[in-house]
């Protein structure tokens, strides 16, 4: 797809992948509209730490995906849509459910009617790996059983199966993204990544929760990549669903020692049971097959895990004062 001049939507803007995603776009040449959750301090997120001439270039926009007449404002006179905007802190959800059915499900279907009465090219829906629970075979395929293990990923679940139906019931031009375990730069401490760097930044020893859990790690700017991807594909991609990840596995236990060893650091590991999931809420193995969007999409990852690590520590190192290593967010 030629993104020259090309109107989008992202919601969900201020976040990680969203920053990300937005910046790729207006690099591209995109007029891109962005979403971000209203607050009383215009606070944008992640937006606010973009080069000035991309933030420049970004249309932005304050309110909540729950809001129906909102969302259809926000929609109106795009061309594609990229649906981000969604709770993502997996422990948050064991004490707030309510709130994850609310912004990602609900949130979702809003998104879904506005662009149903609206007409788009694309709507490009964000799902995530961890709706397939547990691997039951590996790698994973989009085939794979879905079995949420986690309020957060049964909400998303739920909003994979809505973003479907609309395709199925409606013709909406629904194409959806399964990343698997993104990191890099401005990822908050919530993640594993970012909780390694900027406790190893500050002291030797780091808590964690178990060390054993296998993931599939993947750079943020491979996946803005892969979403662009997929929303630029042809039309036997809509309804259809499309992981993005490396195909290599690590622990958390190797990840510590990676980054250890790029650091020039010995690090020690101290497990903590507040970070630790509940034991059948743990997914203890997330490793993706991507074959399908190399062989349709032409998308594959280009950054390997250490050289994204190292950018990662090299920004984290930059803003330290972002993170508190001596506390834990969830």
């Amino acid at each position: 797809m030629n993104w020259q001049g090309k109107q989008v939507l992202v919601t969900g803007a201020g976040g990680f992948i969203g920053s990300h995603l937005t910046e790729s776009l207006v690099r591209a040449g995109a007029k891109v509209r962005a979403t971000v959750h209203y607050n009383s301090r215009d606070d944008r997120g992640h937006l606010a730490r973009l080069e000035r001439s991309v933030q420049d270039a970004i249309e932005v926009r304050s309110g909540d995906l729950r809001d129906t007449f909102w969302i259809r404002r926000a929609v109106e006179g795009c061309q594609v849509v990229f649906h981000l905007g969604a709770l993502i802190a997996i422990p948050y959800s064991y004490h707030a459910p309510q709130s994850y059915v609310a912004a990602n499900m609900e949130g979702t279907l809003n998104v879904l009617e506005a662009c149903r009465h609206v007409e788009i090219e694309r709507l490009l829906h964000t799902s995530t790996s961890e709706v397939y629970g547990t691997a039951q075979y590996t790698p994973i395929d989009e085939k794979h059983p879905l079995h949420a293990q986690s309020p957060y990923a049964a909400t998303k679940v739920g909003a994979d199966q809505l973003a479907y139906s609309y395709f199925a019931s409606f013709g909406t031009p629904v194409v959806t993204v399964r990343p698997f375990n993104n990191y890099g730069p401005r990822q908050s401490a919530r993640a594993v990544i970012p909780t390694i760097i900027s406790q190893a930044l500050a002291r030797s020893e780091i808590k964690l929760g178990s060390v054993t859990p296998v993931r599939d790690f993947l750079f943020v700017e491979d996946t803005a990549r892969g979403f662009m991807a997929a929303a630029a594909g042809g039309p036997d991609t809509l309804g259809e669903v499309f992981n993005l990840g490396t195909g290599t596995g690590v622990t958390i236990g190797q990840t510590v020692d990676r980054v250890a060893k790029l650091l020039g650091k010995t690090l020690t590991v101290k497990t903590d049971d507040q970070r630790s999931r509940p034991a059948k809420s743990e997914v203890f193995e997330l490793l993706c097959s991507a074959q399908k969007a190399k062989d349709r999409l032409g998308w594959q990852p280009v950054v390997d895990l250490d050289a994204g690590l190292q950018r990662t520590i090299d920004w984290m190192s930059a803003n330290q004062d972002l993170y508190r290593p001596d506390q834990y967010t969830i």
